[in-house]
């Protein structure tokens, strides 16, 4: 490991603390991923970039890593407990489409928004339906002394092994309000391994098993995934701070379960905090949500949401506002304006970039503080003791850690197109080109007249712009 010592906050002791790997020479990762019946809301993006940073740092501080994201094409109640329709079958039958072709639709959608947010894709994507066979097996090993079987399945007896629930915290009444009512359970927060397919109904995903044709539980999944990629115990497991409560909780019981020794699956459990919409447009619920897609057609580039996330802590509540984003895709355009001018730059001594590597490292040293880091960002280009060609060295540190692209952005990059534009980037290029010199002929009726026609068709001449911006494109 390379410069200061990384602590973590580990969800499981609600303390920080400093990291060291089972096994130097390869940390393992796992998130947990998406379920694929519909498109994934910036909330949920939210949980992978904060995934990619910690992954980001690790690497960063010379650490090899195997980062492992699941997708979830089986399982997932609505409930997100053990009632309600599976969501992969409710969104086959109201698209009336095969659940083998939603799953391939909405994790190519999701993969393309991963690659959208510049989100190092994982060591391997694991699919659950890809696992049924280990997952039978996983509950078989755990069934004679931890399960029991009622109608409607196989389920975990919470009670049967220790601690149940300390990561939440919620073994109280007021967390086991939150389980719906499963008629046979022994107690409220014991949990599905294995769910019978109703009699007289046949679900496109079913299998065969020693309890009856069905599909597994959604928190089976996970134990059996990152068991069998990664091993127990593993290093560091991450998600949103949504599954603290009841998903990683299960999980957390099975794994104990099968290895019989106590063990949580994971030396570290970590969990970022909700994006918040105070607009109510964050849920899917509503039919019209807000994806990623939705942002790019207001006319934002990607990487301005993954800087809007980077400057609050992954720990903390951050509120989504239009005014948000746009004050971060400025702060990304003014950071691309002065790297641009680094390229034609020649002041400069011969002082090092050392210390400002050395800051960044203690930023995200320290519970990956990327806030912390982003200002030593913007001052090292500002540096004009360093010379540009080291300022552009030190860019690509910044750029692996951060990983806003920063080393290849452009201006033309960031003039994302809204979905309702009707001029071309070219045209729009060429307008104010004979706008310039109908300005340098000081024929400034045709200027405005210029002007006028690109703001009829959603373009805003910035005349004055103090970042030197030629113009935008108003969604």
């Amino acid at each position: 490991m390379t410069g200061a010592s990384l602590t973590l906050y580990n969800s499981l002791t609600r303390s920080l603390e400093t990291f060291e790997p089972i096994d130097p020479s390869l940390v393992r990762v796992y998130t947990c991923g998406p379920t694929v019946y519909n498109y994934q809301h910036i909330g949920n993006m939210r949980a992978f970039l904060f995934a990619d940073t910690l992954g980001r740092v690790l690497r960063w501080k010379g650490w090899p890593t195997k980062h492992i994201i699941n997708i979830t094409d089986v399982g997932h109640l609505t409930s997100d407990a053990d009632a309600g329709d599976d969501k992969m079958e409710k969104a086959a039958a109201a698209q009336a489409k095969s659940i083998w072709e939603i799953a391939a639709h909405y994790t190519d959608a999701f993969k393309h928004d991963v690659a959208r947010l510049n989100i190092v894709p994982p060591a391997e994507w694991t699919v659950a339906t890809d696992h049924i066979a280990q997952m039978i097996d996983f509950a078989e090993k755990i069934a004679p002394a931890h399960c029991y079987e009622i109608d409607s399945g196989l389920y975990f007896d919470s009670s049967s092994v220790p601690d149940y629930g300390r990561l939440a915290r919620t073994v109280s009444d007021e967390g086991e309000s939150r389980i719906d009512p499963v008629s046979g359970k022994r107690h409220p927060q014991d949990f599905a391994i294995w769910r019978k397919s109703p009699e007289g109904e046949q679900r496109q995903m079913e299998w065969d098993s020693p309890w009856g044709k069905g599909a597994p539980g959604w928190h089976l999944e996970c134990s059996v995934m990152s068991h069998e990629h990664l091993g127990h115990p593993f290093d560091i497991h991450t998600g949103g701070i949504d599954h603290r409560e009841i998903h990683h909780p299960n999980e957390i019981a099975q794994n104990q379960a099968f290895c019989s020794c106590g063990d949580s699956g994971a030396r570290i459990w970590m969990h970022n905090n909700f994006l918040v919409d105070r607009g109510g447009k964050m849920s899917k619920s509503t039919g019209e949500f807000l994806k990623l897609q939705v942002l790019v057609d207001a006319g934002y580039h990607p990487l301005a949401y993954r800087l809007l996330c980077l400057q609050a802590h992954y720990r903390s509540e951050l509120e989504f506002t239009w005014g948000n984003l746009a004050a971060a895709a400025t702060r990304l355009k003014r950071l691309v304006q002065s790297i641009e001018r680094l390229h034609s730059d020649t002041i400069g001594t011969t002082d090092s970039a050392t210390a400002y590597l050395a800051r960044l490292d203690e930023a995200v040293s320290d519970d990956l503080a990327t806030p912390r880091a982003l200002p030593v960002l913007e001052e090292m280009i500002a540096d004009k003791r360093l010379p540009a060609a080291d300022r552009l060295a030190t860019l690509t540190a910044f750029d692996a850690v951060l990983g806003l692209q920063l080393s290849s952005l452009t201006r033309a990059d960031l003039r994302v197109r809204p979905a309702n534009a009707t001029l071309t980037t070219e045209a729009i290029d060429a307008h104010l080109t004979d706008r310039k010199q109908a300005r340098a002929d000081k024929d400034f009726a045709r200027s405005d007249a210029i002007r006028d026609e690109l703001a009829a068709s959603g373009v805003e001449v910035m005349d004055g712009d103090p970042l030197g911006w030629d113009w935008k494109l108003n969604a």
